[in-house]
This record gives structure tokens, sequence and C-alpha cells, in this order.
């Protein structure tokens, strides 16, 4: 397992201990927190040598996306490397049957995803719970709120980045990793982002189990990229806002 030099998984470098943690263990173990079979980190003496000082050997922790995002056969012909994230992270798309632009940027396309998970779960939703949702948004006429303005307003709030952009992907991701690894990130939310967590974990919980039974998952390797996709995405969400002095981490 080697690392190829990826312009979208750079920013790892940026990532504390604490924040890459999250992605290594969804890396190394399954949703009963057994260790997968399939995983090469913990074998690297790098991890053996600084774990759990994830920043110390992130170049590991993206070979580890690369590889399980490669063929098994190809990654050895490549000399033990796998793929780049870019086509690692189009390919769980397609799995999900993401509507995309293949020209568009990494984080744009990272956006896509979360977007479909997000407007499932919101078409999935009664009118009280879409009300209930639209108070806690700080929505102040929500009488007429549809699933399809929510849907609007969230995309909006995606494209536009920073730090609203970083609490509406902490609560997407955080269910999601509920339902597919079995818990969810560890953070410190405040009672705002919590009472959302609430009102849209089971419509979250709903549309990611449907999505998961619809596609074949026989394959190993859609267990670790689809949930390894989504933390990248959303560490690179996290980053953004930190570069942008809007989150203070202290």
């Amino acid at each position: 397992m080697a690392y190829r030099h990826d312009e979208d998984l750079q920013f790892l470098s940026q990532c504390t201990d604490e924040e890459l943690n999250d992605l290594v263990y969804c890396l190394t173990h399954d949703k009963d927190g057994e260790t997968r079979w399939t995983e090469e980190l913990t074998t690297t003496s790098a991890y053996k040598a600084y774990y759990p000082k994830h920043s110390r050997y992130w170049q590991e922790i993206a070979a580890e996306i690369q590889c399980f995002g490669g063929n098994t056969i190809a990654t050895l012909f490549r000399g033990g490397k796998g793929v780049l994230y870019r086509e690692v992270l189009m390919d769980v798309c397609n799995k999900l049957k993401v509507n995309f632009n293949k020209n568009s940027s990494t984080p744009t396309i990272e956006n896509n995803l979360l977007m479909k998970i997000v407007t499932d779960a919101l078409e999935s939703m009664s009118a009280d719970e879409i009300r209930a949702l639209g108070i806690e948004l700080g929505i102040k006429n929500t009488s007429g709120l549809t699933a399809q303005t929510l849907t609007a307003s969230f995309q909006t709030i995606f494209r536009a980045g920073g730090f609203k952009s970083y609490q509406l992907t902490l609560i997407v991701v955080n269910q999601i990793m509920k339902v597919l690894m079995g818990r969810g990130l560890t953070l410190v939310a405040n009672a705002t982002l919590v009472r959302v967590m609430s009102i849209l974990s089971g419509p979250i919980g709903w549309t990611i189990t449907g999505l998961w039974t619809a596609i074949d998952v026989g394959s190993a390797a859609y267990r670790v990229t689809i949930p390894a996709v989504i933390q990248v995405a959303f560490l690179r969400t996290q980053q953004s806002a930190k570069l942008a002095n809007e989150i203070d981490f202290k």
C-alpha cells in the first residue's frame, strides 16, 4: 500500500489527530466494531509507530482510501497504489445514483452526494416534521414550508460554504455514520444542533438504510468507500470553515 499524490486528499495533512479519528475508525472497523479483515492500515509501520497520533501517518490513511477504491488486482500492478480520491468519489456517487457533473469540482460533487441524501430525507418527512425543522433552522414563516423549499435552502447553504455549511454537513454526516458505522461523529454539538439532529435522525436513517439495501454491498470495498467518502466530505467542510476562522475548536 503506497500513497499516490492526490490534490483532493492533501488537506488531510492539516487535520488534527482528533479530527482524523472517525475517518481512521471507519477505515479499520466495521459496523459491529470488529476490525475489518480487508484493511491494511493497522499493519503499516507508521500506524504502529504513531497511533493514535493520526496526523503523523495521514499519507497512509489517504493511501488506504485510494486502495479500497481500486480493484485489488489492478492495485497490485500499480505497485500497491490505488486510485485517486476523485475516482473513488465518483464511483460512490454512481453507486448511490447521485446526479452530478463529472467536470464539477470535487467539493461540489461531495455536496451533490450529501444533497441526494438530504433531499430524499426531506421528501419522506411529514408537514409537522418539516415545520419543526424550519423553526430550528431559524425560518420565521413556516406555515407554507415544504420539502421543496427546504431543499432549496439546504442547497444554498451547501453552495455558500462557511460555518452554516459546516453545521449542516455535521448534522447530516453524524446521522449517516450512526446508520453505516453504528456510531455518530465524536463531536461536541450545541443544543440547537442536537435538536435538528433529533428531527432529521429518522428521515436520514430511513434514507441511508434504503440506499444501502438497494445497492449491491456484497463488495467489501463499498462498505468502506461509502462511509469514507462521506467522512472526507465532512472533514473538507470542517477545514474550510476553520481556515475562515469561523470555528473555534479550542
